[in-house]
């Protein structure tokens, strides 16, 4: 079910010297992309008029990319840049991190290793404390 809520959407700094222009004559909370008419783009309107056409240019026409493939592309290399799961579910603007998890939880790493490493370092604390209160003094 598509909710089309207001969010802000981080800017990569590397794209800023490629929007510059654009985003100056803006104001801070202007839309920085518009429709012809100044309003917010339509997601239909933008993909007909907007993006496919930017796609042919490009000669990516044959490779299927669609706006949604492009979101699913950001959440993953979100991911793949350690970005926290609650970070990526704002990014993509999920109600709950388990919808997140749900759909790209086969993307984060198991990390099951350094759990075992931390439980090791744990142990060897406690065991090291406990054998050293059985110690008597003097």
């Amino acid at each position: 079910m598509r909710n089309h809520e207001k969010r802000s959407v981080p800017l990569p700094r590397s794209f800023a010297g490629e929007l510059g222009d654009l985003a100056r004559s803006k104001g801070q909370n202007d839309l920085l992309c518009t429709a012809a008419e100044g309003g917010p783009l339509r997601y239909n309107n933008f993909w007909n008029r907007v993006f496919d056409p930017a796609v042919r240019d490009a000669g990516l026409g044959r490779m299927g990319i669609t706006p949604h493939k492009l979101r699913h592309t950001a959440a993953s290399l979100a991911i793949a840049a350690d970005a926290d799961v609650k970070v990526v579910q704002l990014l993509l603007g999920h109600k709950g991190a388990s919808m997140t998890l749900n759909v790209y939880g086969h993307l984060l790493p198991d990390r099951l290793d350094e759990v075992a490493d931390a439980l090791d370092a744990g142990r060897e604390v406690a065991l090291a404390f406990t054998d050293a209160s059985l110690i008597p003094p003097g």
